[in-house]
């Protein structure tokens, strides 16, 4: 699949592509924020955001594995960076960090819920799950102001570093943005 770009009212999002980006890239990952949270290299080498931007982020694409966005000011700034994973049952999970002069305004909502709406209308995605190491308040706030539903803490399910760790766990469905399935949802009566 040829790489797409979505926008949004304050954001151009878009794969990172090219020396600015990977500058942009290498810079917020010096974060350790970023770097506890997530799962890339710790520290975080020149070279990583080299394989980034170069390698991971255009071949996600390219096999329609994982699709990656910058999410990008008007200014060309790099506020945050969201990933979609395919998984099997027309299921993706979603992904995302904000650089550290950025958080706190929305962004990553904006542009998680801009890159939902895509998996649901263009993919076919039937849910979209995010996963957080517990402990992570930022990317649960995140979750939540985007609409996911918490739906609990899954044991040794997340694999940091080559430690395990228990994870949140939520989910956002197409009807949750008013959009259709692909297949039909019975949830279980309340």
């Amino acid at each position: 699949m040829e790489p797409v770009t979505l926008t949004t009212d304050r954001l151009h999002l878009r794969t990172p592509a090219g020396p600015q980006d990977t500058d942009a890239v290498y810079e917020a990952a010096q974060d350790p924020d970023i770097q506890r949270w997530t799962t890339v290299p710790s520290p975080y080498l020149r070279e990583h955001a080299e394989d980034f931007v170069g390698r991971m982020a255009p071949d996600g694409w390219a096999n329609g594995s994982s699709f990656t966005f910058g999410a990008f000011l008007p200014s060309g700034g790099l506020a945050a960076m969201i990933g979609l994973s395919l998984h099997p049952l027309s299921t993706g999970e979603i992904g995302f960090w904000a650089t550290k002069e950025h958080r706190g305004r929305g962004y990553v909502t904006e542009a998680a819920l801009a890159v939902s709406r895509w998996a649901f209308t263009t993919l076919g995605v039937d849910r979209v799950e995010w996963r957080a190491e517990v402990g992570n308040h930022a990317s649960r706030a995140v979750a939540v102001k985007a609409g996911f539903t918490l739906e609990g803490t899954l044991r040794s399910a997340i694999d940091n570093k080559g430690v395990r760790r228990d994870c949140w766990v939520g989910s956002l469905l197409p009807s949750d943005l008013g959009l259709p399935s692909t297949a039909p949802y019975l949830p279980t009566p309340q």
